[in-house]
Protein backbone atom coordinates (compact mmCIF):
# COMPACT_ATOMS: atom_id res chain seq x y z
CA UNK A 1 0.00 0.00 0.00
CA UNK A 2 2.83 2.40 0.83
CA UNK A 3 6.04 2.69 -1.13
CA UNK A 4 8.62 5.33 -0.31
CA UNK A 5 11.52 5.34 -2.73
CA UNK A 6 12.39 8.98 -2.35
CA UNK A 7 11.94 10.97 0.87
CA UNK A 8 12.02 14.45 -0.62
CA UNK A 9 9.97 15.49 -3.62
CA UNK A 10 10.28 19.29 -3.56
CA UNK A 11 6.53 19.53 -4.21
CA UNK A 12 5.97 21.05 -0.77
CA UNK A 13 8.47 23.84 -1.23
CA UNK A 14 5.58 26.14 -2.11
CA UNK A 15 4.03 25.65 1.34
CA UNK A 16 1.49 23.03 0.29
CA UNK A 17 1.21 19.32 0.91
CA UNK A 18 -0.60 16.50 -0.86
CA UNK A 19 -3.60 14.57 0.43
CA UNK A 20 -4.64 11.00 -0.32
CA UNK A 21 -6.95 12.09 -3.15
CA UNK A 22 -4.14 14.04 -4.86
CA UNK A 23 -5.43 17.48 -3.86
CA UNK A 24 -3.09 19.92 -2.16
CA UNK A 25 -3.55 22.09 0.92
CA UNK A 26 -1.50 24.78 2.63
CA UNK A 27 0.67 23.18 5.30
CA UNK A 28 -0.97 25.39 7.94
CA UNK A 29 -4.56 24.33 7.10
CA UNK A 30 -6.69 22.94 9.92
CA UNK A 31 -6.58 19.48 8.35
CA UNK A 32 -2.79 19.55 8.31
CA UNK A 33 -2.67 20.81 11.90
CA UNK A 34 -4.78 17.81 12.91
CA UNK A 35 -2.65 15.35 10.95
CA UNK A 36 0.51 16.85 12.45
CA UNK A 37 -0.88 16.73 15.99
CA UNK A 38 -1.78 13.05 15.54
CA UNK A 39 1.79 12.42 14.36
CA UNK A 40 3.11 14.29 17.41
CA UNK A 41 0.96 12.17 19.72
CA UNK A 42 2.20 9.04 18.01
CA UNK A 43 5.80 10.13 18.62
CA UNK A 44 5.07 10.78 22.29
CA UNK A 45 3.51 7.33 22.57
CA UNK A 46 6.66 5.89 20.98
CA UNK A 47 8.68 7.48 23.77
CA UNK A 48 6.36 5.86 26.32
CA UNK A 49 6.76 2.49 24.59
CA UNK A 50 10.51 2.71 25.19
CA UNK A 51 9.86 2.81 28.94
CA UNK A 52 7.25 0.02 28.85
CA UNK A 53 8.75 -2.43 26.36
CA UNK A 54 8.97 -5.27 28.86
CA UNK A 55 5.34 -4.90 29.96
CA UNK A 56 2.03 -5.82 28.30
CA UNK A 57 1.37 -2.07 28.04
CA UNK A 58 4.14 -1.73 25.45
CA UNK A 59 2.38 -3.97 22.94
CA UNK A 60 -0.95 -2.20 23.52
CA UNK A 61 0.72 1.15 22.88
CA UNK A 62 2.31 -0.20 19.70
CA UNK A 63 -1.16 -1.28 18.53
CA UNK A 64 -2.38 2.25 19.28
CA UNK A 65 0.51 3.69 17.25
CA UNK A 66 -0.63 1.63 14.28
CA UNK A 67 -4.21 2.85 14.81
CA UNK A 68 -2.91 6.42 14.82
CA UNK A 69 -1.32 5.89 11.41
CA UNK A 70 -4.73 4.70 10.20
CA UNK A 71 -6.29 7.75 11.82
CA UNK A 72 -3.80 10.05 10.10
CA UNK A 73 -4.67 8.44 6.76
CA UNK A 74 -8.35 8.90 7.60
CA UNK A 75 -7.83 12.62 8.24
CA UNK A 76 -5.78 12.91 5.04
CA UNK A 77 -8.63 11.54 2.92
CA UNK A 78 -11.06 14.39 2.22
CA UNK A 79 -14.82 14.00 1.87
CA UNK A 80 -17.05 16.22 -0.20
CA UNK A 81 -19.15 18.68 1.84
CA UNK A 82 -22.34 16.93 2.89
CA UNK A 83 -20.84 13.43 2.40
CA UNK A 84 -21.00 11.84 5.84
CA UNK A 85 -20.24 8.24 4.76
CA UNK A 86 -16.98 7.24 6.42
CA UNK A 87 -17.13 3.55 5.55
CA UNK A 88 -13.64 2.20 4.87
CA UNK A 89 -12.92 0.92 1.39
CA UNK A 90 -10.31 -1.27 -0.21
CA UNK A 91 -8.05 1.73 -0.72
CA UNK A 92 -9.52 4.06 1.93
CA UNK A 93 -8.44 3.76 5.55
CA UNK A 94 -11.01 4.89 8.09
CA UNK A 95 -11.14 4.52 11.84
CA UNK A 96 -14.13 2.36 12.71
CA UNK A 97 -16.29 2.28 15.86
CA UNK A 98 -14.86 -1.09 16.93
CA UNK A 99 -11.46 0.59 17.40
CA UNK A 100 -13.07 3.06 19.81
CA UNK A 101 -14.82 0.19 21.62
CA UNK A 102 -11.51 -1.66 21.94
CA UNK A 103 -9.99 1.39 23.65
CA UNK A 104 -12.97 1.57 26.03
CA UNK A 105 -12.43 -2.09 26.94
CA UNK A 106 -8.75 -1.39 27.64
CA UNK A 107 -9.67 1.62 29.80
CA UNK A 108 -12.17 -0.41 31.83
CA UNK A 109 -9.69 -3.26 32.34
CA UNK A 110 -7.02 -0.92 33.70
CA UNK A 111 -9.41 1.22 35.71
CA UNK A 112 -10.74 -1.84 37.57
CA UNK A 113 -7.36 -2.14 39.35
CA UNK A 114 -6.73 1.53 40.15
CA UNK A 115 -6.96 3.20 43.52
CA UNK A 116 -9.92 5.61 43.57
CA UNK A 117 -8.95 9.22 42.85
CA UNK A 118 -8.97 11.53 45.87
CA UNK A 119 -7.61 14.52 44.01
CA UNK A 120 -6.38 15.58 40.61
CA UNK A 121 -2.92 14.19 40.01
CA UNK A 122 0.26 15.86 38.84
CA UNK A 123 1.86 14.40 35.72
CA UNK A 124 4.73 12.30 37.01
CA UNK A 125 5.45 9.82 39.76
CA UNK A 126 7.84 7.73 37.70
CA UNK A 127 9.67 8.39 34.44
CA UNK A 128 7.45 5.88 32.62
CA UNK A 129 4.28 7.52 33.95
CA UNK A 130 5.60 10.97 33.04
CA UNK A 131 6.20 9.78 29.47
CA UNK A 132 2.64 8.46 29.32
CA UNK A 133 1.34 11.80 30.63
CA UNK A 134 3.25 13.60 27.85
CA UNK A 135 1.54 11.28 25.38
CA UNK A 136 -1.82 11.99 27.05
CA UNK A 137 -1.37 15.75 26.68
CA UNK A 138 -0.31 15.25 23.05
CA UNK A 139 -3.41 13.15 22.42
CA UNK A 140 -5.60 15.93 23.83
CA UNK A 141 -3.86 18.42 21.53
CA UNK A 142 -4.54 16.12 18.58
CA UNK A 143 -8.19 15.88 19.60
CA UNK A 144 -8.50 19.68 19.76
CA UNK A 145 -6.91 19.99 16.32
CA UNK A 146 -9.23 17.33 14.88
CA UNK A 147 -12.26 19.09 16.38
CA UNK A 148 -11.08 22.34 14.75
CA UNK A 149 -10.78 20.48 11.45
CA UNK A 150 -14.28 19.04 11.91
CA UNK A 151 -15.65 22.58 12.27
CA UNK A 152 -14.45 23.26 8.71
CA UNK A 153 -14.85 20.00 6.82
CA UNK A 154 -16.55 16.59 7.13
CA UNK A 155 -14.57 14.50 9.61
CA UNK A 156 -15.05 10.88 10.64
CA UNK A 157 -16.87 10.82 14.01
CA UNK A 158 -15.10 7.56 14.89
CA UNK A 159 -11.72 9.30 14.49
CA UNK A 160 -12.84 12.03 16.90
CA UNK A 161 -14.12 9.42 19.35
CA UNK A 162 -10.86 7.49 19.12
CA UNK A 163 -8.81 10.56 20.01
CA UNK A 164 -11.10 11.35 22.93
CA UNK A 165 -10.81 7.80 24.32
CA UNK A 166 -7.08 7.73 23.67
CA UNK A 167 -6.34 10.48 26.16
CA UNK A 168 -8.59 8.72 28.70
CA UNK A 169 -6.69 5.48 28.09
CA UNK A 170 -3.35 7.21 28.54
CA UNK A 171 -4.55 8.81 31.79
CA UNK A 172 -5.49 5.48 33.36
CA UNK A 173 -2.33 3.88 31.94
CA UNK A 174 -0.17 6.51 33.64
CA UNK A 175 -1.92 5.71 36.91
CA UNK A 176 -1.43 1.98 36.34
CA UNK A 177 2.28 2.53 35.72
CA UNK A 178 2.37 4.44 39.02
CA UNK A 179 1.62 1.34 41.10
CA UNK A 180 -2.07 1.32 40.13
CA UNK A 181 -2.42 4.80 41.53
CA UNK A 182 -0.57 4.31 44.82
CA UNK A 183 2.43 6.31 43.56
CA UNK A 184 0.41 9.10 41.94
CA UNK A 185 1.50 12.60 42.94
CA UNK A 186 -1.62 14.38 44.18
CA UNK A 187 -2.39 18.00 43.51
CA UNK A 188 -2.68 20.05 46.70
CA UNK A 189 -4.79 23.11 45.85
CA UNK A 190 -3.24 26.36 47.07
CA UNK A 191 -0.30 24.54 48.64
CA UNK A 192 2.21 27.28 47.90
CA UNK A 193 0.25 30.41 48.72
Amino acid sequence: MVRLNKIYTRTGDDGTTGLVDGSRLPKNAARMEAIGAVDEANCAIGLAVCALTETPHGSVLTRIQNDLFDLGADLATPKAPGDEDFTPGEMTLRVVPSQVTWLETEIDAINAHLQPLRSFILPGGSEAAARVHIARASARKAERAAVAMAAETPTNPAALGYLNRLSDYLFVLARAVNGNGTDDVLWVPGQNR
